[in-house]
């Protein structure tokens, strides 16, 4: 109960604070969009395939008037209401090569076996993999996105970092806010023991931050086919230093502290515990677990620590379809107009950014209590037509290869064959129509 008495407790101060004016307009300058939601991105082929065949990108703006009104009481309901009743978790650990563990919890309907039903290495079913908030709780947001996942013929599964959500911490070491070692290894199995299926990816809040970097260190090799992150916050460093309100700020230094005491005999070996527990900001608190005050560790400066973890360090290198949604009234993420990178999304093609006037941090309540969030059919939307367009464009280039060989039909070899030749300018450029740079596809 301790757990949640201080948050529960602000419940009251959120909701008073969260009567907010809408942001200026001017955001609404590139891309295409509604009243209340815009699509800002690098014109290409699968842009413009989403644009006609994503029927859910204008559904937000049908959402009821109190939770367009109060972006905090949307974030509170998203991270702190009761799970989705629809699924349970059945827990797979991991342990990685240094001996840590890290947990996979497959979501499964109430009804089924108490062990998972593993796929066949030959299935084809897809396969969801979600990165919660890097604050290890699994939020009722996470819970409603594996219950919506299952409904859509995937299996869902959640990533929990060592010491998260209850995972034991077998060695001393923490992970690093942008490592993706540990996300490495578990995609890899994920795609040994099913190699025939899509691997999708889907990250909500600051947990965005460990898929883009995984997806830029990875490049075309990440086996990703589309990703998604809910609420990203881009410019983590000037987050971490300021970015955060104060009233946020306070309520995940504490939850982040509560979850840490419970390692203190483990931690105690490289970390200093006093100034762990005495840390007065998760920028103090992200520098003893990580930075100059550890004890075993090499010793590191915080802006080099932010050049090895910033989410955007390789964001050039990343090779697949990602789409973030972002909301303009975030009372986690802060003003957009100095946290979003929107030149990311105006130049790099495999960037989306679907940016709401509403809808809180990893938010997006439509209806009401129990409906489905907006935010979770729009990305498993995104995932189909990106799939479907890959699919169209395969078909394509078949053709174009055909197109490219024209049969003579007046002229035969003795033997009686037909005698082709080879068209020198194929008729039908795949590229003119596949306009960006990289393409797992090719």
């Amino acid at each position: 109960m301790l757990e949640w008495a201080a948050p529960i407790g602000s419940l009251t101060v959120l909701v008073l604070w969260s009567w907010r004016k809408w942001v200026n307009s001017g955001l609404w300058a590139a891309g295409v969009g509604g009243e209340s939601w815009k699509l800002i991105y690098k014109p290409s082929a699968l842009a413009n395939y989403l644009v006609q065949q994503c029927g859910t990108l204008s559904g937000f703006g049908e959402a009821r008037w109190v939770w367009r009104t109060f972006p905090h009481l949307q974030t509170l309901v998203g991270l702190l209401g009761p799970l989705d009743r629809g699924v349970r978790f059945v827990r797979e650990f991991l342990q990685m090569g240094d001996e840590g563990l890290v947990a996979l919890d497959w979501a499964v309907r109430p009804g089924q076996n108490q062990r998972r039903r593993r796929e066949s290495s030959q299935s084809a079913v897809p396969v969801l993999l979600l990165i919660p908030n890097s604050f290890g709780k699994i939020t009722r947001n996470t819970s409603k996105m594996c219950h919506l996942a299952l409904t859509h013929g995937y299996q869902a599964v959640v990533f929990n970092r060592r010491c998260h959500n209850g995972c034991p911490l077998s060695t001393a070491k923490l992970q690093q806010y942008g490592d993706p070692n540990d996300l490495r290894e578990v995609i890899r199995y994920i795609r040994h023991c099913q190699p025939s299926s899509r691997l999708f990816a889907a990250a909500e809040g600051t947990g965005s931050g460990l898929l883009l970097s995984y997806l830029g260190e990875c490049g075309s090799s990440s086996y990703i086919t589309a990703a998604g992150c809910i609420s990203p916050l881009f410019r983590l460093q000037d987050w971490f230093e300021g970015g955060c309100p104060w009233l946020w700020k306070e309520l995940l230094l504490l939850y982040q502290k509560m979850q840490l005491s419970r390692y203190i005999t483990a931690l105690g070996q490289i970390l200093n515990i006093d100034r762990l527990l005495g840390s007065r900001t998760l920028k103090e608190l992200e520098e003893v677990l990580f930075c100059h005050h550890s004890k075993a560790l090499n010793s590191l400066s915080w802006d080099s620590y932010w050049e090895r973890n910033d989410p955007l360090r390789d964001i050039d290198e990343v090779a697949v379809p990602v789409l973030c949604l972002c909301s303009q009234d975030d009372p986690v993420r802060g003003e957009p107009r100095s946290t979003v990178p929107f030149e990311l999304f105006e130049t790099n093609p495999h960037f989306f950014l679907l940016l709401t006037r509403n809808g809180g941090h990893c938010g997006f309540i439509k209806e009401d209590f129990s409906s489905t969030m907006w935010s979770h059919s729009v990305l498993l939307d995104f995932f189909k037509s990106t799939v479907d367009f890959f699919v169209m464009e395969e078909r394509l280039k078949t053709l174009s290869r055909r197109k490219g060989t024209i049969c003579i039909s007046g002229n035969r070899t003795a033997q009686g064959g037909t005698l082709c030749r080879r068209e020198q300018n194929c008729p039908h450029n795949i590229h003119e129509i596949y306009n960006w740079q990289r393409s797992y596809t090719r």
